[in-house]
């Protein structure tokens, strides 16, 4: 069986070029800190502070900005900053709550846009022939670490020209495989 390399994704925000101005000034631009494993995506410098009815919480951003605002959290982080995250993929947005996000030069609040991301595996059209996976599919992904083996289901597979295989996971989940580093698709 192939495997394929497992992040853990931490929580962090994705913000539009409105909310940005909002909150960093006018015509304000993301820079970069680090570029992440994804192409074009990358840890921003910048920090915002995610406000929750029991709490708050500064975050990392991260770039391009998107079309939407969007705050991802482990549902651990949810819990303790009173917010009701919905699991979703990234992106989709509608129906989820939202909350207040402060920045430097101001403060936006969200109508929508709280999510626990659901977690996926980004893959080539080539990777998804290798692998016999399509975009959409949910698929099961066995994950081997010392004393904490286990087998996440309903993953979903992420087909694009634009992505670079790894599977993505949140800091809950990472923590209960004991912070996995490789993983397989099994059916």
């Amino acid at each position: 069986m192939e495997e394929f390399i497992v992040e853990t994704s931490a929580r962090h925000v994705h913000l539009s070029q409105a909310d940005l101005d909002t909150l960093f000034g006018e015509g304000y631009q993301l820079t970069v800190k680090k570029y992440l494993s994804q192409p074009g995506q990358f840890a921003c410098n910048e920090k915002v502070t995610v406000v929750g009815s029991r709490g708050e919480k500064a975050m990392s951003v991260i770039g391009p900005v998107r079309k939407a605002s969007q705050v991802e959290v482990a549902m651990t982080d949810a819990r303790a900053l009173g917010l009701n995250a919905t699991i979703r993929e990234s992106g989709d947005i509608e129906g989820t709550e939202g909350c207040v996000l402060k920045g430097p030069k101001g403060e936006v609040t969200l109508t929508k846009g709280v999510i626990a991301a659901k977690r996926h595996v980004h893959m080539t059209p080539d990777d998804a022939k290798r692998f016999n996976v399509a975009n959409g599919e949910i698929v099961n992904v066995k994950i081997e670490t010392e004393g904490r083996s286990l087998i996440f289901g309903d993953t979903v597979v992420r087909v694009s020209d634009n992505y670079a295989l790894a599977m993505h996971i949140d800091t809950d989940e990472s923590n209960a495989a004991g912070g996995p580093k490789k993983g397989t698709i099994v059916k």
